[in-house]
């Protein structure tokens, strides 16, 4: 495995606005520091652990217009937060080339972590996305960013299957029981084939992946579920949870660099 390439070591706050929770970190270089997870449904929670941080500039990435265009409002209007914020897309570009075309819509999440796992391993890759969906896209060699493919995640799986059918109950997320192959209950059933639904989907993908690339790629995990699925599998090379976290701060600091965006400022 390549070792790391550092950054300059440019301290900023990141925010990476989900479906379902607003991720807030500050990073110095390449670092990922303090990184919490907060519910969208929280915005004033996740807006008193960015004015918590040492003053920097905050650089806001998302999926999700709705709560994001909220919490930069409210940032802005809070008066004990005075620094510069900028969005990914329309302030900064994703720093990472795609072979899709514009109209394809890839969610910035998906090319932030792609840009974070490609500046970690420095070789062709699949980056897997592992939270209220699982994405699980490929990286050529040259760092071009290929696409790949999106199933639903744990949460959304048990969700699907109780409103579905109504003798299946409503559960949480969890790791089953690994050392009985067979669910001896309908919870712990319904939990195999969640967990195992999505391994068992990278595991396929990655395969397909190599076979058109034709060379075994690493594969990285990061996201909320990724260490209750990923955690001792021998397919997946490092789990890293911040990884899209890691891609705002090269964005920026890419974008500095190259002058890129105006207005950005260390």
């Amino acid at each position: 495995m390549q070792p790391e390439t550092p950054h300059v070591g440019v301290n900023l706050i990141t925010v990476l606005v989900g479906n379902t929770t607003i991720n807030v970190a500050r990073s110095l270089g390449d670092e990922i520091h303090e990184h919490t997870r907060i519910s969208v449904d929280r915005i004033g929670s996740a807006v008193d652990a960015i004015a918590g941080f040492e003053s920097a500039p905050i650089v806001v990435a998302s999926v999700n217009e709705q709560v994001a265009q909220e919490l930069v409002d409210r940032l802005r209007r809070d008066d004990g937060i005075d620094s510069e914020i900028h969005r990914i897309g329309s302030d900064i570009p994703t720093s990472i080339a795609s072979s899709l075309p514009d109209s394809a819509g890839t969610g910035q999440d998906r090319l932030l972590a792609a840009a974070g796992a490609y500046a970690l391993l420095e070789q062709a890759c699949v980056v897997v996305d592992a939270g209220t969906a699982v994405t699980v896209d490929f990286v050529d060699g040259e760092g071009v960013f290929q696409g790949g493919a999106i199933l639903p995640g744990m949460a959304m799986s048990l969700r699907a299957l109780h409103e579905g059918a109504e003798a299946l109950p409503e559960i949480e997320p969890a790791k089953p029981d690994h050392a009985e192959p067979f669910g001896k209950s309908t919870e712990q059933a319904m939990l195999n084939g969640a967990i195992y639904g999505v391994s068992g989907a990278v595991r396929l993908l990655t395969e397909r992946y190599a076979e058109r690339y034709g060379a075994y790629p690493l594969l990285i995990a990061t996201g909320g579920d990724a260490e209750m699925i990923f955690a001792g599998d021998d397919l997946v090379d490092r789990i890293v949870p911040d990884l899209a976290l890691r891609g705002i701060a090269i964005a920026y600091q890419d974008a500095l660099a190259g002058d890129t965006a105006s207005g950005l400022s260390r």
